[in-house]
């Protein structure tokens, strides 16, 4: 039996005079490099290798909706894809359904401006719940017919094939990933596209690093001409073999089992060796129990579920600041880990406005506890919880086969290093 099979499942804690978990885990590969070169190859003219891949519900979403645009997308391993492209995307006749893949979303919406027809692009209840409405008007200001009337997907973009105003503005406070989006659609014009965020106001800016590396490795001009302001050229991408780097949201999960059990979990990787903003969070992981007493989440926004609950196990009160963007991630994050850290205990957490205090309690460390940890079919939330498994007898994880949006084989790979686990 698998995890997609199952309703919940119960991990055996850790703890006492157990062997120490160690082993090496082969990380999948990144998330959000995945989708970003996936696109990049697309709008490029000839073949493109990407290896080191993640294979997951969010990447088949994005490779899927490609193929419909036009572009050959094939599975030729299982961490790699072959992208045949003629650097054109053509009109889909039937709507892009992106599932909740944020990113794919997001950046086929403005991609999508350079196809001449109409596009529109959906996603499931969750999906039609994240917000999209400044992509929109950023488009619209590009001059752009893009339309999403609740202000989250669906969405309905007509457009003639690019962007016929050049230099235009987006608020990016809720998302980044409406910059990357916007930054990759621009190479396509007959004049350089200028893009600025409004206000100075952004939520992950080391993910527009990540884009901006993107985009040069198939051989875009980018000039960053202020703060959060950037030129790019109109010269076509180029085809290229890419390797994508683990996922360093996905090496938060196993940085704190090794910190809250003294595991020695190997993943084959240094953080210092990845461009990806959660490889920060190993320099705060690596305090536990002593976590600072204030974590700005601002910079690496999906490793803070992660901090938060080892921060349930720490010594003194840490509070998070910089997080409101987590509130339209896959679910509400602050409120999903405050409330269910409280149904192990009440007290535990506490929503301070868009800030999330941790008042600990080391105590819990093996004891039972017996709850159903809900998950909001959110995948990072079901992984954060299941560290907490591995310390406290009687929780219950409840659709553990979430994790597939971003970890496939997260449960598996736990099992690889010797953790005990039953599915329900």
């Amino acid at each position: 039996m698998t995890a997609s099979q199952t309703n919940a499942v119960r991990l055996v804690p850790q703890t006492g005079a157990r062997t120490p978990l160690a082993g090496r885990i082969a990380l999948p590969g990144s998330k959000s490099i995945t989708n970003r070169v996936l696109l990049i190859a697309a709008l490029a003219a000839g073949r493109s290798h990407i290896s080191g891949a993640l294979k997951s519900d969010d990447t088949k979403y994005m490779a899927r909706a490609l193929n419909q645009l036009g572009v050959t997308v094939t599975d030729t391993g299982a961490t790699d894809f072959l992208v045949e492209s003629t650097g054109t995307l053509q009109p889909s006749a039937d709507p892009l359904f992106l599932g909740n893949a944020g990113t794919a979303v997001r950046f086929l919406t403005a991609a999508a401006a350079n196809i001449a027809g109409i596009t529109v692009l959906t996603g499931d209840e969750h999906m039609q719940k994240r917000p999209i409405a400044p992509l929109v008007e950023a488009l619209n200001a590009a001059g752009v017919d893009a339309t999403a009337p609740t202000g989250c997907p669906p969405v309905t973009v007509s457009s003639h094939g690019g962007f016929s105003n050049r230099s235009i503005e987006v608020d990016a406070s809720l998302s980044s990933q409406y910059v990357s989006a916007l930054l990759m659609a621009g190479t396509k014009g007959d004049t350089p596209f200028r893009l600025s965020v409004k206000d100075g106001d952004i939520g992950a800016l080391g993910y527009i690093d990540i884009t901006l590396a993107c985009m040069r490795a198939f051989g875009a001009d980018v000039t960053q001409t202020g703060p959060l302001s950037w030129d790019i050229a109109n010269t076509p991408y180029q085809a290229r073999d890419y390797w994508v780097e683990p996922d360093a949201s996905a090496a938060t999960y196993i940085w704190g089992i090794n910190a809250l059990l003294g595991a020695n979990i190997d993943i084959g990787i240094k953080p210092e060796a990845m461009m990806q903003p959660d490889a920060k969070a190993y320099d705060v992981i690596s305090q536990f129990p002593n976590l600072p007493e204030v974590i700005d989440g601002s910079q690496m926004q999906d490793a803070i579920p992660t901090i938060a609950v080892l921060a349930a196990f720490g010594v003194k009160p840490v509070r998070f600041v910089g997080i409101a963007n987590l509130r339209v991630k896959e679910c509400d994050r602050i409120n999903a880990v405050a409330t269910e850290l409280n149904r192990i205990q009440p007290g535990l957490a506490e929503e301070i406005g868009d800030d999330l205090l941790i008042t600990p309690d080391a105590t819990l460390i093996g004891r039972t506890v017996e709850a159903d940890i809900h998950t909001y079919h959110d995948h990072r939330i079901a992984m954060a919880f299941g560290m907490a498994a591995l310390v406290v007898d009687g929780l219950r994880i409840l659709d553990p086969g979430c994790t597939a949006k971003t970890y496939p084989a997260y449960w598996r790979d736990l099992q690889s290093v010797g953790v005990d686990m039953r599915f329900e």
